[in-house]
């Protein structure tokens, strides 16, 4: 369930997809998303879709938006934005979630097998 506050929704369909296409940024860039910099240079080492791992649709879980509509008298129409905020909830979610099932708190994306691991093993060791 991705909920979220929009004002009116001027174009429902678009509104519900512009909340799944966020919600599926954010958990790509809570989980998956690493672009690295060679330190010395600056260049992009993982420039191509080969070395720079997104989200495909196998990937993806269902998700259902849920539209809230409080009028915005601010807002054209009643309506606010809702382009960023889908992308801004699912890496912190996610992140909260992986603590209160491993006990490890993490502060860098993305979470991924080998930083459950590290982290693991930092808990342990400790």
């Amino acid at each position: 369930m991705a909920a979220h506050d929009v004002g009116k929704a001027i174009n429902l369909l678009a509104t519900e997809n512009q909340i799944e296409g966020g919600a599926i940024q954010g958990m790509g860039f809570g989980l998956m998303e690493n672009q690295i910099f060679d330190k010395d240079t600056g260049i992009c080492v993982n420039p191509n879709l080969v070395d720079y791992k997104v989200f495909t649709m196998k990937d993806i879980p269902e998700i259902h938006p849920l539209v809230i509509e409080p009028i915005d008298p601010y807002g054209p129409f009643g309506a606010k934005g809702v382009g960023e905020p889908p992308y801004s909830v699912p890496a912190p979610a996610l992140a909260n979630a992986i603590y209160n099932a491993i006990g490890v708190r993490f502060t860098e994306l993305p979470i991924n097998i080998r930083s459950v691991l590290d982290g693991k093993n930092r808990v342990s060791k400790a």
